[in-house]
């Protein structure tokens, strides 16, 4: 200090700026301390109340449960030494010993990757689904999966049904038959098609359970069309599997059984010509009796005044059908668009029709844009099922 004494005053001394600098280092290092500090100890505050509440959530646990961990993961865990637990999100905890008297507090999203369940037991079907069987619905047999009914009451016609509304006004049901028989009619039906149109499979069609689960899947209700022996037999032969009157009824129900097990997920049956199969009780009564006891449906196409459909199913107590028109009588656009204006007509007299048309092209198109009209005219479109229940009710 004694040689420093007559130096002149500030000399010495590190220059001006440096010193701030070295201030402003000292500064900045304080604040991330700081801030260190006030997030360890929110930190710490959280992991105490999760802490807390895990505590509180295996103080409210009986005593039992204690000693029964409830998964694998909460064995090994009593195991080790750890605690977990699941908060109400979903998140769980996990509550680690770290060897010094404390413990550390793991966070972790519960595993959400496993199979999502869905209640298919209900009136129709989720469309996630729709393309399988109910297995409580189908009986194996050696002709393959038949349907039948549920141990709880469930029928097939229930099951694969097409939702409606359920309010009040005029209901059209349109079915568009031969689907499986032509690979472009039969993709043109499924993919151009509103949902509410009814398709039905013939029996000895193609790749029906294929088509069957894409149409199921795009919302329609399916029937199955099974050939039955016309008054012109065999000259017109509806082709292999036909039910005949000079077969016996076993012979009948074998072909009949036959038929149902080439697809699944149908509401009901739907005959294939069969003027005279159709007149004949004594041929027509199991057939149809088979089918109400498989919880099933029957439609007649209305082409035949002779037939018995009616008085048989009434005594079988089978829900039942007939079609008010055959809408391509004549395989012309405007024609089967006239006959579907007349279909609308009779749905606004008695409240509910029923059309019926081949997968021609010409069929398709007239349906497709009749349908949406009708929509505006506020005529639904339902699946056959929603307008046979009602008929079936006494």
């Amino acid at each position: 200090m004694g040689t420093d004494l007559h130096a002149p005053l500030g000399q010495g001394r590190p220059p001006k700026t440096k010193r701030s600098l070295s201030g402003y280092k000292a500064i900045l290092c304080g604040g991330v301390v700081l801030v260190g500090v006030i997030a360890l100890s929110i930190y710490v505050i959280r992991e105490d109340d999760g802490l807390r509440q895990v505590a509180a959530n295996i103080e409210q646990t009986p005593s039992g449960d204690k000693s029964a961990p409830s998964t694998e993961a909460e064995a090994r865990s009593a195991q080790s030494g750890t605690s977990s637990e699941r908060t109400p999100s979903g998140a769980n905890i996990e509550r680690i010993p770290t060897g010094d008297g404390n413990y550390v507090t793991k966070y972790t999203p519960r595993d959400r990757s496993g199979p999502q369940v869905i209640d298919a037991q209900r009136m129709g079907q989720d469309p996630r689904v729709a393309g399988q069987p109910n297995p409580d619905l189908v009986e194996e047999t050696e002709d393959g999966k038949l349907p039948i009914i549920g141990a709880d009451g469930l029928r097939p016609m229930d099951q694969y049904a097409r939702p409606w509304s359920g309010e009040r006004g005029a209901r059209v049901a349109i079915v568009i038959s031969g689907l499986g028989l032509s690979q472009t009619g039969s993709q043109k039906a499924v993919q151009q098609l509103p949902a509410g149109v009814t398709l039905a499979f013939a029996a000895s069609g193609n790749s029906l359970q294929r088509w069957m689960q894409e149409a199921r899947r795009k919302g329609h209700e399916i029937l199955l069309q099974v050939p039955f022996e016309p008054f012109d037999y065999p000259a017109n032969d509806p082709g292999p599997g036909t039910l005949l009157t000079a077969n016996s009824a076993k012979d009948n129900l074998a072909r009949l059984h036959q038929a149902m097990a080439r697809v699944t997920n149908y509401t009901g049956i739907v005959n294939y010509q069969g003027a005279r199969y159709l007149s004949d009780e004594k041929a027509l009564r199991p057939v149809l009796q088979d089918v109400a006891k498989r919880g099933l449906l029957f439609l007649d196409d209305g082409t035949s005044s002779l037939s018995k459909t009616n008085s048989v199913s009434d005594a079988v107590k089978l829900p039942h059908a007939f079609a008010d028109v055959v809408l391509d009588g004549q395989v012309q656009t405007q024609a089967i668009l006239r006959k579907l204006d007349e279909l609308g007509r009779i749905a606004d007299r008695q409240g509910t029709a029923i059309g019926i048309a081949a997968a021609y092209d010409e069929s398709i198109d007239a349906v497709r844009k009749w349908s949406e009209e009708a929509t505006q005219r506020g005529i639904e479109i339902v699946g056959v099922s929603a307008i046979v229940r009602d008929k079936s009710e006494p």
